[in-house]
């Protein structure tokens, strides 16, 4: 996001927490509602183009929403996404993608009240590996032609009771409204957004075999060191990886597996 959706984004984050602060607030309940918003808006795209229209005043926008979504969500969720209308933005879609975001940020809020947010992260790390390693599954997920309520389904089999309650209500949301995303993209999202609700930074770890905890607690330490930020640690085994590690945070990867030094010294070799 550029210029004034970034401002709104800022701002718009700042009312949530403010919002989910008060233990009188149903945060779960609060992102369910801010999904059906979320929908509404994806598929109007007139109402978006005229909520983010910065010839129409402020308070007018504000008022709109509360007539359209007043009697049917909180009043918190009302209030919350009217607030959200009045701020300037630089596109249209950039308004459905901040209520997507303060959805996704209500539900693991929700876990991190509910002292589950580890689980979730986690939970959301292993289901990206499994769909990426399951082609059939994949397929079954992502298949514009199957329907919606095939994939809910399908995806209460796999992780109803094995799953926590957040991490099952955002992937479904995800798979039922991907909005043009990968499910893979769509996942890693979730899993940073994850990690910023305790200020840390993802960094995804394969090794050959897993990691002692001693081992975990080290290299969390000095990644920490490296970055200046407290690190959430994937971790994933791929016996292709024939020692030492791989770590990638974001775009960089920090690699010191054997395997790569292999590769490295058969390419000077050849050049």
């Amino acid at each position: 996001m550029n210029g004034a959706s970034r401002e709104a984004l800022a701002a718009a984050r700042e009312r949530l927490d403010a919002l989910t602060d008060s233990t009188s607030v149903d945060a779960a309940k609060l992102a369910d509602e801010l999904a059906a918003v979320t929908a509404l808006l994806d598929r109007e795209a007139g109402l978006r183009r005229v909520l983010t229209d910065p010839a129409q005043p402020a308070e007018a926008k504000a008022e709109l929403v509360r007539r359209l979504i007043g009697g049917q969500v909180s009043g918190e969720t009302a209030d919350l996404v009217a607030g959200t209308a009045r701020a300037r933005w630089s596109q249209p879609r950039d308004l459905v993608d901040v209520l997507e975001e303060l959805a996704n940020t209500a539900d693991l809020t929700a876990a991190q009240t509910g002292g589950t947010l580890d689980d979730v992260e986690d939970e959301l790390f292993r289901f990206g590996r499994i769909v990426s390693s399951n082609l059939e599954l994949r397929t079954a997920l992502t298949d514009r032609r199957a329907a919606a309520s095939a994939k809910v389904d399908l995806l209460h089999r796999l992780l109803g009771g094995r799953a926590k309650p957040a991490t099952e209500r955002l992937v479904t949301r995800l798979v039922t409204a991907p909005r043009g995303r990968s499910l893979e993209a769509g996942l890693e999202s979730l899993s940073k957004l994850a990690a910023e609700r305790r200020d840390r930074v993802v960094a995804v770890v394969t090794s050959a075999v897993p990691l002692s905890d001693a081992q975990k607690q080290r290299l969390g330490a000095a990644l920490a060191k490296l970055y200046g930020r407290r690190m959430h640690l994937n971790l994933d085994v791929d016996p292709e990886v024939l020692g030492g590690i791989r770590v990638q945070v974001g775009d960089e990867v920090i690699n010191g597996s054997l395997a790569d030094r292999l590769d490295e010294a058969a390419r000077r070799m050849a050049s």
